[in-house]
């Protein structure tokens, strides 16, 4: 091993097996990257580490190779560690279908929805859960790395808690605070949510990052050494902001981040639903360098464009009813853009609104019922309580592209039939070839595919964007950011000092 990664080393080697717990102020504190950028760092040192978050809720899911569903972050964070995504890296998964309520699933799979309530009561067996996969992974691995949820200082959310410090305390592993100094009163997130914290708890933290910091960090060490003097405990890093940084996101869009070009771009609209699911499908389209990608929220009004996609959705009726409001504007939106000859593209839940019906008999996402697509494809849809999931592979083919390999993964509880329709190796074109369907997620990571999409759709541009390759180079930026940002003799010294009490 070379001099530069003995500290880390040093780190690793406090003890035989460690697990080390990343818990945040706040929602967006920088937990799921530090854990990325800890796995990378790791891995790179030749260490076997593992990602894992005991509780999840999140709409962003990935399908992993054993035939199960885990949250798009750890699917990202076991890239990072250089490990095959497993669902043990993720056992509790919600995915919120109404504002009461969520999907619950264990252990990668869907065992029901169930109101918060119902959920409250059923955390033990989540727990018993949590604990065996946990366990299973520590025989796999010399450290693993847990993300907490959401923040520890949630006292409403403390009893029979399995996503904070419920965890750290029935493993007994150290914890890691981290804040946001971006938003702004990064010193009373950090001491607020340690007075919050019982006794036993506070001791199980062994010191605080910062996170997103701008400017002269000269200005900030006042700051470090009245919180350092205040709690006791060390300051272990302070990392900058990282300009244009992207990774999957765990759940939430920002409609910040869309590409502001000139307006003679080739311009992709995406409507945010409120229970939009899997975003990341159009990731690649953020990072290319000709398009135009807006995402269009509640009460926006959707501008002119080349191409619309309309997303995955964990409650698809809903949503589709959403679309279809008057005052929305959708329906008439997406009328007209076909009638100027647009292209319009359905993944997944989209897929389905674009049909003539979609039937849940059994009231699998929501309420039973049946609801009238926007009737743009001969398609009928009835969701069913299994779903499928797998990764896929094959071929598409596109006008006036030639077949074209591609890769993704299907995660849906619909079926549905077409009738009349040209099969194009992942999904279904229209006889007038304006419209395109697919079930495929991630469709658009391979550059082959993407190119034979917006080709399809009217962008002729010889750019292509490999959003796996920007992946894995933002991944390397963000570990090595972190490793010269993190006072690595001082993790190891509260570790071994945590690990020796």
């Amino acid at each position: 091993m070379s001099d530069r990664n003995s500290p880390v080393l040093q780190c690793l080697t406090a003890r035989r097996q460690q697990t080390l717990m990343i818990q945040g102020t706040t929602s967006d504190a920088g937990k799921s990257t530090l854990v990325c950028a800890l796995g990378r760092i790791f891995a790179d040192a030749g260490c076997r580490v593992l990602p894992f978050k005991p509780q999840n809720m999140a709409l962003n899911s990935a399908v992993t190779a054993d035939g199960g569903e885990i949250g798009r972050a750890q699917a990202l964070q076991a890239l990072a560690c250089r490990a095959g995504a497993h669902t043990d890296m993720n056992p509790v998964l919600l995915k919120p279908s109404s504002d009461c309520g969520s999907q619950v699933i264990i252990q990668g799979k869907a065992i029901g929805n169930l109101p918060a309530r119902d959920y409250s009561a059923y955390k033990q067996t989540a727990f018993n859960a949590v604990l065996e996969s946990y366990r299973r992974l520590q025989q796999r691995s010399d450290f693993i790395l847990v993300e907490g949820a959401g923040s520890p200082a949630e006292i409403n959310l403390r009893e029979n808690d399995i996503a904070n410090m419920g965890f750290a305390e029935a493993v007994d592993c150290p914890v890691i605070l981290i804040a946001d100094i971006d938003r702004g009163g990064v010193f009373a997130h950090l001491t607020g949510t340690l007075d919050c914290l019982s006794h036993s708890e506070q001791q199980r933290v062994i010191g605080f990052v910062i996170n997103r910091f701008r400017g002269d960090i000269s200005l900030l060490q006042s700051g470090l050494d009245w919180l350092e003097e205040k709690t006791g405990k060390p300051v272990l890093g302070v990392l900058p902001y990282l300009h244009g940084l992207y990774l999957d996101a765990e759940d939430s869009v920002s409609l910040q981040q869309q590409h502001n070009r000139d307006t003679q771009a080739f311009t992709v609209v995406v409507p945010v639903l409120p229970r939009i699911s899997n975003h990341n499908d159009f990731d690649a389209l953020r990072v290319h360098p000709d398009v135009n990608l807006i995402m269009v929220g509640p009460g926006q009004n959707p501008p002119a464009a080349d191409l619309v996609i309309l997303p995955g959705s964990k409650n698809t009726r809903a949503d589709l009813a959403w679309l279809q409001k008057e005052n929305a504007g959708w329906r008439e939106y997406l009328l007209r853009h076909l009638r100027y000859g647009g292209k319009l593209m359905g993944i997944c839940g989209g897929l389905q609104m674009l049909g003539l019906s979609i039937s849940d008999p059994d009231g699998s996402e929501d309420k039973a019922g049946c609801s009238e697509g926007f009737g743009l494809l001969p398609l009928h849809t009835e969701l069913k309580r299994q779903k499928i999931l797998r990764q896929v592979k094959g071929s598409l083919t596109l006008p006036p592209q030639k077949e074209v390999p591609i890769q993704g993964y299907e995660i849906h509880s619909g079926i549905t039939t077409a009738e009349g329709l040209t099969e194009t190796g992942c999904g279904w074109l229209s006889a007038d070839e304006q419209i395109f369907a697919t079930y495929w997620h991630g469709l658009m990571d391979t550059p082959e595919a993407l190119q034979s999409i917006l080709q399809w759709a009217g962008l002729h541009s010889k750019k292509t964007v490999s959003y796996d390759s920007v992946r894995e180079q933002q991944i390397a930026r963000l570990a090595e950011t972190t490793q010269k940002s993190l006072q690595w003799e001082k993790i190891t010294d509260a570790l071994q000092h945590f690990y020796n009490r």
